[in-house]
Formats: structure tokens, sequence, C-alpha cells
């Protein structure tokens, strides 16, 4: 346990869930669920950013509202963001800088008035080189979860936000996606280890600025996948919850997909079984419901974790009050989350650890700070201000950090204690 004193003491322990997953197969209402949670969480007074991976971009059509591929606040519930990701849109952003080079070094001659001086070995080994790239480092299946993943880290690394809720694709596209972290480790470690031999030829063609460029972009792609890697298999951050129906393929699937995402070391929070059958004195309703009831009992069984029960509403839950419903199903009525750190218990019929992103405090002549980074390393952080606008990076990649004077990062003082950033703001003139 780590304690921080100043005006207020914050300890830190047993950090909870901060990027929760809703995930299962096609049509078992983890977008409902994920969406529900995301209100309520929104309601009681956290900052919440709701993330779908989903093709179907069946998100706007739960929350009645369209998205888009942008951060998009949400009408009707403060404190609440919504994103539809569009990975194969971002496909051609990625690595913009070996993108540009390859275009070069694949273009029509290749090597320009540079040929001539070479000899022909020489332009053998550059053909080998272009070869190599074009058919089996720069083709990568799975590209679009790849971009998904980068973009999820994104908005996880950031602390403006309390909590992120991903409603996952269907089942098989999530395992995949889970999958790539150690196939984008191996395709970047290959380009980056070419283009260490090929280092005479690739300045020749591209000059050493552009080179030294395209090596560092793959490098900082790298860290962030395995930054990926922590951050989902770190209980202390990340929580998976199934979502499935009481049904036998649905069931199946379910166990199946437990221990996929246990290879995977995923942390599962629990299992929602929804669209049970209602109680009612009626034959055929009381036949189906006790069948149901017995597969859910199997389940409990295999699965090894909590299990809940959602049973079928009325009509289709569309819109944010429906919503509301879902969620205080879920988890009760609505209650303002304190302003501390956390961690926060939340849940009734699920159940959650959550914590917020940032918390501010005013202390003695000095404005503190607190931010939460999941799974960070202290080399991956990097602080520097700018016309008196602090912010702070993660490899590579930097988020505004607003403070009520203007700052310079040179006397600001920050310590990272476990995954908390603490920054010491001065209030006097700087």
């Amino acid at each position: 346990m780590l304690c921080v004193s100043s005006s207020v003491t914050y300890c830190w322990q047993d950090y909870m869930a901060r990027l929760l997953l809703f995930g299962g197969k096609g049509g078992v209402g983890k977008t409902t669920t994920s969406s529900a949670t995301a209100v309520w969480l929104a309601d009681s007074g956290l900052r919440v950013l709701l993330v779908s991976s989903d093709p179907a971009h069946s998100t706007s059509d739960s929350l009645g509202v369209t998205i888009g591929s942008k951060v998009t606040p949400i009408e009707g519930v403060d404190g609440l963001w919504g994103l539809e990701m569009d990975p194969e849109a971002k496909i051609s952003s990625l690595l913009p800088k070996v993108g540009s080079a390859m275009e070069k070094m694949n273009s029509s001659g290749g090597l320009g008035g540079l040929g001539m001086m070479l000899d022909p070995s020489a332009k053998d080994e550059i053909k080998d080189i272009k070869g190599e790239i074009k058919t089996s480092d720069m083709v990568l299946p799975g590209l679009d979860e790849a971009m998904a993943f980068d973009e999820l880290l994104q908005h996880v690394e950031d602390p403006n936000w309390d909590v992120i809720v991903f409603d996952t694709a269907p089942t098989g596209h999530t395992l995949r996606f889970l999958s790539l972290p150690e196939l984008i480790e191996a395709w970047s470690d290959r380009l980056i280890r070419m283009m260490r031999v090929s280092g005479g030829i690739r300045s020749m063609m591209f000059g050493r600025k552009e080179s030294d460029a395209m090596k560092d972009e793959l490098e900082k792609f790298q860290r962030r996948v395995l930054h990926v890697r922590r951050v989902l298999s770190n209980d202390e951050i990340t929580s998976f919850t199934l979502v499935t129906i009481p049904e036998r393929m649905g069931v199946n699937e379910t166990i199946r997909a437990k221990n996929s995402l246990q290879e995977f070391n995923l942390p599962i929070g629990g299992c929602l079984v929804n669209r049970l059958t209602p109680e009612f004195d009626h034959p055929f309703l009381k036949t189906r419901r006790d069948a149901e009831l017995e597969i859910i009992e199997e389940l409990k069984d295999s699965l090894g974790v909590d299990v809940s029960c959602m049973e079928l509403f009325e009509t289709e839950v569309v819109g944010i009050e429906r919503l509301r419903e879902v969620g205080q199903y879920l988890y009760g009525p609505i209650v303002e989350i304190d302003n501390g750190l956390g961690p926060h218990s939340i849940g009734s019929v699920l159940h959650h650890e959550v914590h917020r992103g940032m918390v501010k405090e005013l202390g003695e002549g000095v404005e503190i700070i607190y931010l939460h980074y999941p799974g960070i390393k202290r080399e991956e952080l990097s602080l520097r201000s700018e016309e008196g606008v602090l912010f702070v990076g993660l490899n590579g990649r930097e988020k505004e950090v607003k403070t009520s004077v203007s700052t310079k990062a040179s006397q600001v003082n920050a310590k990272l204690e476990g995954d908390v950033l603490r920054l010491e703001i001065p209030l006097n003139d700087q």
C-alpha cells in the first residue's frame, strides 16, 4: 500500500477496473448491457467513454443518437461520450512515415538516379528488401483490429476519463482482437530488424533523418502494443463481463470464450445471462423457464465466476430512458459517487470496482493533481509545457492537463507512485 499526504490523504491499494469490457456472441444483448452500464456510471457523476468496435455500429441504435467515429457527447446524459471505432479508416494513418517511405520504395523505378551509382549486388539486395516488406511484413492479417487496439489504448491512457466501457464485437472477433499483440509485436519487430540490417541502403534512399523517423515510429508503436497487453491482462485495470442468453448454443459459446480469454490472461469479472423467461403461471412459460434455469446452473458450474440473470423485458430496450431502467436493474438506484480516486464499489446484479482517472485538490500554495495511468512504466512518461499549458506524454502521445494557473513544467514537482502520477503545481507567479 502507498499513501501520499497533503491536505487530504489518499491510499492507493487494489485499484480496480478502469476498462469494462462486455462481450459475447451476436444478438445476446451486450450492446444494451454496456450502454446501460455507461449511462448509469455517467448519471452517478463519472466521466465515461462508451466505445464500440462492433462493425454493425449498434451502439448508436441502442442510445437512439448518432455517434460516429469521433468522440461525441451523448445528449441527455451529462458526463457520457460515445465512440464507434472505424478501424479500416485508421489503417491508412498507421505508421505514416513508414507508409510514405514504402510508397517511395515501391514506386516506379524506386531508386531514381541512385540506381546508376550501385553495383548489381546492391540492386539485388534492395529488390529483396522491397519484396520482403511488400509480401510478408507490410501485410498483416487483422490490421483493422490492431487499429482498434491502438485507438482504445489511447483513451485508456487518458486520465480525463474515469471509466472506459467497451462494447466489443461478437466473440470470435474479440478473440482475434485479443490475440493481436503478439502478432503485432512480431510484425513490428521484423520491420525494425530489417531496417537495422539495411541501414546503409536505407539512409541512401531516404536520408538519415527520414530513416531514423521511420525506426522511431515503429518502436513507439511496438511499445504501445506491449502496453495494451499489460493493461488487458491486469485485473486491477480491466474487467471482462461475458453476456449470453439461456440457450444451449449461447451457453456453450460462452464457456469456450471463457476458456479462450483465460489463455490470454484476460480477467473475467462475471457473466450476465440475459432474456431469462419471466416467471408466470402458464405451463408453456413455466416449462421454458425451468429448462433455462437448468442450463444456467450448468453454466455456473462450468464458468467458476459470478453468474447473474436479467429477465426478458416486455418491450425492446432502445433510447436513454429505457437504458436507465436496465442500468438501475443491474446496479441499483443512482448514487452520487464521491470525488475521491476510489476504488468505488458499485452494482447489485453486476458488480464492479471503479475509480476516477483524475483528482485535483488545493494544498498550501500548490495545486495537486493525481492522474491514474494504469499499467504505466516510468520511462514511458514525459512532461512538458508550452505557453503555460501543461502536457503529460505517454509513449509519445500527449494529453493536456488543465491547471488553475499558467504552468512551467520545470517548476512542477512530479512523482510516479505505483499507477498514480502526482503533480504538485506552485500557485504563485511562474
